[in-house]
């Protein structure tokens, strides 16, 4: 399968930490050090940054202020859609930016109705809103709920523990981690939280108040835990019988990064062939088909980078949000939605769909033999596509007792091998790469995980 990122230099197997250094620079450029010495003055000190500093990248790789270059199994955190400084994606840019970077939405766009017009076509019947972040996209569902439920006196949005979906103040209040919400304390009115997975428990929760549900069909955040077919459908029945609105969280889990589209159609897509052990009726199976939840956040991959977000909603509630209702200024410009509309493209002519489906069956199927030699390090290994959760044993000989998580130490010792992961919860390392990811580039990450976990075996 053709791919678009630029091949790299091989390196040999084993736990070599060479790289190649960057180019030569044409002008003088401030050290690693001053870098991080600016931060220290003048940026919020809201985020606990790895001790690197990171200057360009090229396909699948990065290279930092000394010149060492990194596998990047990360993606900005599932956002670099087809990788860094894709010429596709800077040729949209400037070519937009020739024409029309910005206007108002009291405004038609040409680009903005295009790609809402992919999108739908990707999901179902409905139409989009245009937003700036993952965020601000579920604050519009929160929004579109409240609205759907107001003339009844219903608010209420039930969530799933140990969730995500963001970081404004209704944001943490819908996420389902204590750690988010500590210090912001009142919470906003009208979120709960049940165990994720669990449909009697969602059942039990609702209440005449409740107007909706709403899931990541894979939790992210919390380390790559994927809702059960079953449990999917039977939301989407509830949901019917209660007259509630199922909204999904596909920020993180959606476009393309399963092989599917969103998350749920890759989830669902898996029900007939595990149908033979799954306890679910064979309406529920026929009904899996033609599942569509009611609104769906998007964000991350949507821009590859660049920031975008959006919300889809079913056609029957779109209306809900008539004008003067809901807006955003920055929301669907020119500039973002022809890049998203170039991305829907390389995506589709390259088949990279299919190659996140490949890649991530052949990364999935080679952790779980690791997984096999080293059980006492490798805990489980989950997800689809190039969203792979490896959760390690917090008890492994390697692990060093102290504030650091397991999860953070072992990222940290994959930076030494030259790999940029994501760390979650407390134990699971994320694997978020490129669409475009090569077969060579995955072999390549592989090695540097297997150092890390005999190294942490052996310890």
């Amino acid at each position: 399968m053709k791919t678009e990122n630029i091949q790299p230099r091989r390196s040999g197997a084993g736990c070599s930490t060479s790289n190649p250094a960057a180019a030569g620079q044409a002008v003088q450029r401030p050290t690693r050090d001053e870098v991080r010495a600016t931060f220290d003055q003048f940026v919020v000190p809201s985020y606990g940054r790895f001790d690197l500093v990171l200057e360009r990248g090229e396909g699948s790789y990065v290279f930092d202020k000394d010149g060492k270059r990194y596998l990047d199994f990360g993606g900005g955190i599932a956002v670099c859609s087809l990788g860094h400084a894709n010429p596709e994606i800077t040729e949209a840019l400037v070519e937009q930016s020739r024409h029309l970077l910005h206007v108002s939405n009291l405004y038609y766009n040409e680009q903005q109705g295009l790609l809402a017009k992919r999108l739908v076509e990707l999901i179902g019947p409905g139409r989009c809103f245009f937003c700036n972040s993952g965020a601000e996209a579920n604050e519009g569902l929160f929004k579109l709920a409240r609205k759907f439920g107001h003339d009844e006196g219903r608010y209420e949005i039930i969530t799933a523990a140990d969730s995500f979906h963001g970081r404004t103040l209704a944001g943490i209040a819908a996420t389902g981690q204590a750690k988010i919400k500590k210090g912001f304390e009142p919470m906003v009115e009208g979120f709960k939280q049940v165990p994720f997975n669990d449909l009697d428990a969602m059942r039990r929760a609702v209440t005449p108040q409740t107007a909706a549900i709403l899931i990541e069909p894979i939790q992210g955040e919390s380390g790559i835990t994927v809702a059960m077919p079953e449990y999917l459908i039977g939301l989407r029945e509830l949901c019917d019988e209660r007259n509630l609105l199922l909204l999904f969280d596909e920020v993180q889990a959606g476009h393309f990064r399963t092989g599917k589209f969103q998350s749920w159609q890759r989830i669902l897509g898996e029900v007939e062939a595990a149908s033979s052990r799954l306890p679910i009726s064979g309406k529920r199976l026929k009904a899996s088909s033609t599942f569509l939840p009611d609104g769906v956040s998007m964000a991350k991959s949507l821009g590859g980078g660049f920031p975008i977000g959006a919300f889809w909603v079913r056609e029957k509630f779109a209306e809900l949000l008539s004008p003067g209702t809901h807006a955003t200024t920055f929301g669907g410009t020119p500039l973002g939605c022809a890049v998203a509309l170039r991305i829907l493209d390389v995506i589709e002519r390259r088949e990279l769909a299919q190659n996140a489906s490949d890649l991530g069956q052949f990364l999935v199927s080679e952790l779980k033999q690791l997984q096999g030699k080293f059980p006492e390090v490798i805990r489980e290994v989950r997800g689809f596509g190039l969203m792979i959760g490896l959760e390690l044993h917090p008890s492994a000989p390697g692990f060093a007792a102290g504030e650091r998580s397991p999860a953070l130490q072992t990222v940290d010792r994959l930076h030494g091998q030259n790999l940029l992961t994501v760390p979650a919860a407390t134990s699971v390392v994320r694997l978020l790469p490129a669409l475009n990811l090569s077969r060579g580039e995955a072999e390549e990450g592989l090695r540097a995980i297997k150092c890390i976990v005999e190294a942490l075996a052996l310890d």
